[in-house]
C-alpha cells in the first residue's frame, strides 16, 4: 500500500498530517492508534488533564478511550479544524469485546498533495464553559468559519 500521508511542522498547531498524495472522499487514510485505557484509568492520571488543552486521548466508547500517547501513531498529530477535510469513524468489532473497536480518519472530501488533514475533535466537557477554559481549549485552525474553540456547544436539556 503506497505512503499517502507523512506527519510534520503544521501552521496550524505543532506537528500535523499531510496529504503526500491524492485522497478522495471517503478514503479511510488512517487508524488512530494507542493503548486501549479505561475512562476511569486515564481520569487518574495526567493524560486525561482537562486544563491542559493538549490531548493524544480518543473516547472510543462508554468503557474505553485510545491513549495515543502509548503505542500512537502518526494519526495523534491529525491538527482540529472548525471547516475539517477529515472525520473520526468509530468502526465497532462484531463481538461483544469493546475494547476491539477501532476509530479510522476519513477524508469528507478530496484532498490534494500538500494539504493539511484535520477533522473536529469535537470536544464535550461536563463542567461549564468557562472562559478559562475556552482559552485552555482555544482553537488555531484560521478557518472563516473558525469558533474560536475546539469545545462543542452544550446540548440543551430537556427539562
Amino acid at each position: 500500500m503506497p505512503r499517502k500521508i507523512e506527519a510534520r511542522q503544521s501552521d496550524i498547531h505543532g506537528n500535523g498530517v499531510f496529504a503526500i498524495a491524492p485522497l478522495k472522499k471517503g478514503e479511510r487514510v488512517v487508524e488512530y492508534k494507542g493503548k486501549r485505557r479505561s475512562h476511569d484509568d486515564v481520569d487518574e492520571d495526567d493524560s486525561g488533564d482537562v486544563e491542559s488543552g493538549h490531548t493524544f486521548l480518543f473516547t472510543l466508547n462508554d468503557e474505553y478511550v485510545i491513549d495515543a500517547n502509548h503505542k500512537g501513531n502518526k494519526a495523534r498529530w491529525i491538527n482540529h479544524s472548525c471547516d475539517p477535510n477529515c472525520e473520526a469513524v468509530i468502526a465497532e468489532h462484531d463481538g461483544n469485546n469493546r475494547k476491539k473497536d477501532k476509530v479510522f480518519i476519513e477524508a469528507i472530501r478530496s484532498i490534494k498533495p500538500g494539504e493539511e488533514l484535520t477533522y473536529n475533535y469535537g470536544i464535550v466537557l461536563s463542567e461549564p464553559h468557562t472562559a478559562r477554559l475556552k482559552k485552555v481549549w482555544a482553537c488555531r485552525c484560521g478557518s472563516p468559519k473558525c469558533t474560536g474553540t475546539m469545545l462543542q456547544p452544550k446540548k440543551k436539556s430537556s427539562t
